[in-house]
């Protein structure tokens, strides 16, 4: 980037969460572009644990609040929201609530065990140390033939989401899955590289775990992209990617890629966008 503006939106002391279930996915996902469209809460993310038990979360900034809850050393955020139709956090709390597992990856460390995470202390409970420890585990020791990471961001228009999550639950299996909605923030603009329509609103869906591998490597890696591109998707770069030359240049625009290549690094000092998010050279 190298021009960013940021909207501001005022900020108050506290947020009240409201968790909503819905046990059926056409209601949920029309509940969440309902929201969306009123934008009449200040915060709005969603999740699934399985297809008969999804949630919306709704956040609006409150002056006061009856409780705040803690979620930065014993108490675990996501298993909250079944247990809590109602919570209130911090402002700062809720803005860093799922770092503190890292949504809910913390289990591949152990330290969602009570006595684990008093040892480890709220200071060491936080994205940064998992992805060190995971970094360092990736260097000592090699990472089992028989499993597959799946760590994945995609992005399917809302008209398209039911779909998505059945295949998603039916032929994936990770549980539980984040749901972030987002539009552009202009509809007038598009973006030449990652290009949606700026007139509709795409459901985020974030899901990570490994899985038993398959005969074929990256299976399941390559499944989702499919899927994705089928149902009018863009998936999210910063992960295991598995395209094609062609398939992934048509995905994000080769030529103007190339002319602004040109322009800002026409020696070729560093490598092309394939090249870093799919060969990983």
């Amino acid at each position: 980037m190298l021009r960013l503006k940021l909207e501001l939106i005022p900020a108050k002391r506290c947020v009240k969460l409201t968790h909503t279930r819905f046990r059926d996915p056409q209601t949920y996902f029309a509940e969440i572009a309902r929201l969306a469209a009123r934008r009449s809460v200040d915060y709005l993310d969603g999740t699934v644990f399985r297809q008969e038990e999804m949630y919306v979360t709704t956040g609006e900034f409150a002056d006061e609040a009856p409780f705040v809850s803690d979620y930065t050393c014993l108490g675990i955020y996501y298993r909250s929201i079944p247990q809590k139709p109602i919570d209130y956090l911090t402002a700062r709390d809720y803005i860093w609530r799922w770092d503190t597992d890292w949504f809910w990856c913390s289990k591949h460390f152990h330290v969602q065990n009570t006595a684990i995470r008093l040892l480890a202390g709220k200071w060491a409970l936080n994205s940064r140390t998992y992805q060190r420890l995971m970094r360092l585990s990736q260097k000592v020791l090699p990472r089992p033939r028989a499993t597959e990471p799946v760590i994945q961001d995609v992005a399917i228009p809302v008209e398209n989401a039911v779909e998505f999550l059945d295949f998603l639950l039916r032929e994936v299996g990770i549980k539980p899955v984040w749901i972030c909605p987002f539009r552009s923030r202009d509809p007038d603009v598009t973006y030449d590289l990652y290009s949606l329509d700026p007139q509709k609103l795409y459901i985020n869906f974030g899901f990570w775990d490994s899985l038993p591998a398959r005969p074929e490597e990256g299976y399941y890696n390559k499944l989702i992209e499919r899927k994705a591109l089928e149902l009018d998707g863009k998936k999210g770069l910063y992960s295991t990617a598995c395209y094609d030359r062609e398939t992934f240049w048509k995905i994000h625009n080769q030529e103007r890629y190339d002319a602004l290549k040109a322009k800002y690094d026409p020696e070729h000092a560093f490598k092309d966008l394939y090249e870093k998010c799919v060969e990983r050279k």
